[in-house]
């Protein structure tokens, strides 16, 4: 059986990951002065214009405006006269205290307004909002994550790299690609398209714009044993794309969902990450069940694992726990979903404690994925020996 699937990425200068990473630079600043802060942080950018709002707690003082000018700046705009620029654009923050309202279910959960006796520290937190997380991990690379996404990320960061190398100084800071990979029997085959699309300034021409992507960024990355005669390549197709970022297109925090999590190969709840501390379950719960599932595949227990949680807000336990093996379990899905439960503390502040989630490690997710990148504690395998005693 034969089919096809596509993931994208972006680069860091996407307006959408402009926002992201300017909403999770504030928060790394505020984790760094307060590890309790309550973050909820959101961004918005278009042409010469960024707006930060959002809800914030915290002891910390931080300068938001310098922040967000510093990360624009890290990205690459800098040059005047393209419509977005960290010097000349115009910063309005907004930023409100958490509401009352929701702090009373974080702070004392219901397990805790339930009882008059002393609960375990961990029931103290409830989770931030209710909502539904999923967590995947799939034997298809070494990152435990699926071709496509892997190969659009690397990509994109390739040409990130080359531009800020100078190996392609014409380069601007936007661009996006998407590869599709054929698929047989449920094994990757080959490669049967890549997109790629960059920004780049007046000086050079498509046809040397196209020459330079295909041989300094596409054959640098593509593994030559997926490529064929018949793979396509549309490299910057609609020609010209010299004016890019928020003066192209406006940005705006948590558009790219799919990019940060595995490119549409697993379901999504629709919450996003970037600006949110972690009682936020949108992001912790997230992180803890990509966790999950990479130590169930690292363990042999399944070859491909889908884990979706589900919260009510103010509640420290969570109300479902569902686990799909897709049947390459070697135990059932519903054995496998009590072992989870039993193995692995799923309430809000076990996760930050065990995931190490109140330091300020989120600027760096907030560009080429959350997942399959070894730096981060939740992509950690440690409890994938501990597992296989339930085989």
């Amino acid at each position: 059986m034969k089919n096809f699937f596509t993931s994208e990425s972006v680069t860091s200068g996407h307006p959408d990951k402009v926002c992201d990473q300017v909403a999770d630079a504030v928060l790394d600043e505020l984790l760094k002065q307060d590890p309790d802060s309550r973050v909820a942080c959101e961004c918005c950018a278009t042409s010469d214009f960024m707006l930060i709002m959002g809800e914030i707690t915290t002891t910390a003082k931080v300068d938001v405006e310098a922040v967000a000018r510093k990360v624009v700046s890290d990205i690459g705009y800098t040059e005047e006269g393209i419509g977005f620029s960290a010097d000349k654009m115009n910063v309005l923050v907004k930023l409100n205290k958490q509401s009352t309202d929701i702090a009373l279910g974080v702070d004392n959960s219901l397990e805790v307004k339930s009882s008059k006796s002393d609960k375990d520290e961990y029931d103290k937190i409830g989770a931030g909002d209710q909502g539904l997380m999923f967590g995947y991990a799939c034997r298809e690379t070494e990152e435990y994550m699926p071709l496509p996404i892997v190969l659009s990320h690397n990509m994109c960061k390739k040409l990130e790299e080359v531009r800020k190398n100078g190996k392609l100084g014409y380069l601007r800071p936007d661009g996006k690609g998407q590869v599709t990979v054929e698929y047989e029997n449920g094994k990757p085959k080959r490669i049967e398209a890549v997109v790629l699309s960059s920004q780049h300034n007046e000086t050079v021409s498509t046809e040397k714009l196209r020459e330079d992507l295909k041989k300094y960024v596409i054959d640098e990355v593509m593994p030559s044993e997926f490529l064929d005669d018949n793979t396509k390549y549309y490299i910057n197709p609609t020609g010209r794309f010299e004016i890019g970022g928020p003066a192209g297109d406006s940005g705006l925090t948590g558009r790219k969902i799919i990019v940060d999590t595995y490119g549409g190969r697993c379901p999504h709840g629709g919450g996003s990450f970037s600006g949110k501390d972690c009682t936020k379950v949108d992001r912790s719960a997230t992180y803890m069940a990509r966790y999950i599932c990479k130590n169930i595949v690292a363990a042999g227990i399944a070859d491909q694992c889908q884990i979706q949680i589900a919260y009510a807000i103010g509640v420290a336990k969570p109300v479902s726990v569902m686990v799909n093996t897709y049947g390459t379990g070697k135990l059932s899905d519903s054995d496998i979903a009590d072992i989870v439960i039993k193995e692995f503390d799923l309430r809000p502040r076990a996760i930050i404690e065990k995931l190490q989630l109140n330091k300020p490690v989120f600027y760096k997710t907030a560009s080429y994925g959350h997942f399959g990148r070894n730096e981060f504690a939740w992509e950690k395998t440690d409890m994938a020996e501990g597992l296989k005693k339930y085989l």
